[in-house]
């Protein structure tokens, strides 16, 4: 079967709406529940203080916008989070007022290539597992550079392909071969779990995705390898 990897937003943003019912359940168990972990660290990253306006991009059902705003400590003090796919924000503004934190995050539908923000708006910004799915992966970081201000600290997370002897052999066997069955037995989609391997292969190298969010105009670029390689936690600063 030949999968499509179009990255048209119509496409992506139907193909999130139609599996969005089952989309948290099967992150948490594709991943052996350890997606919570990976974004806790991404945000711990951010080095928030409480009185930050963090920006949260490719948002989904708001995991992370939540994680951001329900901390005691090392949290933001608002959030906002954007996302084109309008039944996974559906699902997220249920999520929110089941929070109670109405008051601290904001869901809105939007484009991460053109986003509807004003320029040097937000202290920090994250996008967890979104970035691959962007048409324009340059436009989406400039456009994440020109919202944050002075010092702002950004924090991505995205799935990389594993070099390590023997682990490399199981990560790829149980990514292209036991995740899309699983993702399409309990989804329903016939496609949604196919493009997830596909898309993280054509993925930029973690040392060329540092050099486009260099050409987007950020300093301090780092990769974080986290299992492996399996999973990458890009950090950068605006100037």
């Amino acid at each position: 079967m030949t999968v499509s990897t179009s990255k048209a937003p119509a496409r992506i943003a139907g193909m999130f709406d139609d599996i969005a019912g089952r989309y948290d359940f099967l992150n948490h168990l594709l991943s052996a529940g350890m997606d919570r972990r990976w974004r806790r660290r991404a945000i711990d990253a951010l080095k928030l203080t409480g009185s930050e306006r963090l920006l949260d991009v490719c948002t989904g059902t708001g995991d992370v916008a939540i994680a951001a705003a329900n901390r005691r400590s090392g949290g933001a003090g608002r959030v906002v989070g954007v996302d084109f796919s309008g039944a996974m924000l559906r699902i997220g503004l249920e999520k929110v007022r089941r929070a109670s934190l109405e008051s601290r995050v904001s869901l809105a539908q939007g484009d991460a290539t053109k986003l509807p923000l004003s320029d040097r708006s937000f202290d920090a910004a994250i996008v967890a597992f979104g970035i691959r799915n962007v048409v324009d992966l340059d436009g989406a970081c400039r456009e994440l550079h020109r919202v944050l201000g002075p010092g702002g600290r950004l924090a991505i997370l995205e799935f990389g392909v594993p070099h390590t002897p023997g682990f490399s052999l199981v990560y790829r066997t149980y990514f292209r071969h036991i995740v899309p069955r699983i993702g399409r037995a309990i989804s329903r989609h016939h496609e949604a779990y196919e493009y997830l391997p596909e898309s993280v292969s054509q993925f930029p190298s973690n040392q060329a995705f540092v050099d486009v969010l260099r050409r987007a105009g950020f300093s301090s670029v780092n990769a974080v390898q986290m299992m492996m390689g399996a999973v990458y936690l890009y950090l950068a600063t605006r100037d």
